[in-house]
C-alpha cells in the first residue's frame, strides 16, 4: 500500500549517539481499513478508498470518519487492514494536511507589511485605503488585502521518516508538520 492516514500527536526531538537532535513530529497511525476497491474497467481508474478513525455507531452510508483515495493503486480488497508496518525508518514520503486556521487577519499579519513609524504626529500606523486615485477610481485586482488566513491544505515532499513504533502505531517524521494537535495527517510514499 502507499500511504496512510494518522492524527497529529505533536513535536519532540530525538538524540543522536554523537549528541545532535532532530526535531520530529509523532504521527499516530491506528490501522487504517480498505473502504473500496476501483477499477479502470468499471469506475475508470485504479484506486484505494481507506478509511480512518472508525465511527463508534457506524451508519448505513457513513463508517469513518475520514476517507481518503489513492490512485494508481490496485491492490488489497475490500476489509483489508494497512498498519505503520508498510513504511520503513529512513523512508522519504509526502506529508499532506491543513493547516490552522487563523480566522479575518489584517494584511500586517497575513502579508507581513510593515507598520508606519509611531513618531512625528503620525495618526494611524496601520495601512488605509489601497484604491488609486479618481483614474481608474478603484482597487486593481489581485492586490494584498486582510482576509481569511490559514486554514489551507499544505503539502510537504521528501520528509524522512526517523522511526517507528510497532506496538504504539507511532511514526516519527523529520521536522515539523501544518496543523494542530489530533488533526488529520496524510502519508504517502513516494514514487
Amino acid at each position: 500500500m502507499s500511504g496512510i492516514i494518522g492524527k497529529k500527536i505533536g513535536m519532540a526531538q530525538i538524540f543522536e549517539e554523537n549528541g545532535d537532535f532532530i526535531p520530529v513530529t509523532y504521527i499516530s497511525c491506528e490501522p487504517n481499513t480498505i473502504h473500496q476497491v476501483k477499477t479502470a474497467e468499471k469506475d475508470g481508474v485504479d484506486a484505494v478508498v481507506i478509511g480512518a478513525d472508525k465511527l463508534k455507531k457506524e451508519k448505513k452510508t457513513k463508517k469513518f470518519k475520514i476517507l481518503r483515495e489513492f490512485t494508481g493503486v490496485s491492490e488489497g480488497k475490500k476489509g483489508d487492514t494497512i498498519t505503520v508496518d508498510t513504511f520503513n525508518a529512513g523512508d522519504e514520503i509526502t506529508v499532506i494536511s491543513t493547516s490552522k486556521g487563523k480566522g479575518f487577519q489584517g494584511p500586517v499579519k497575513r502579508h507581513n507589511f510593515s507598520v508606519a513609524r509611531r513618531s512625528h504626529g503620525t495618526k494611524e500606523p496601520r495601512h488605509g485605503s489601497t484604491g488609486a486615485c479618481a483614474m481608474p477610481g478603484r482597487s486593481k485586482p489581485g492586490i494584498k488585502m486582510a482576509g481569511r488566513m490559514g486554514n489551507d491544505k499544505i503539502t510537504l515532499r521528501n520528509r524522512k521518516i526517523v522511526s517507528i513504533d510497532t506496538k504504539r502505531n507511532l511514526i516519527a517524521v523529520k521536522g515539523p508538520v501544518p496543523g494542530g494537535k489530533n488533526g488529520f495527517v496524510l502519508l504517502k510514499k513516494q514514487g
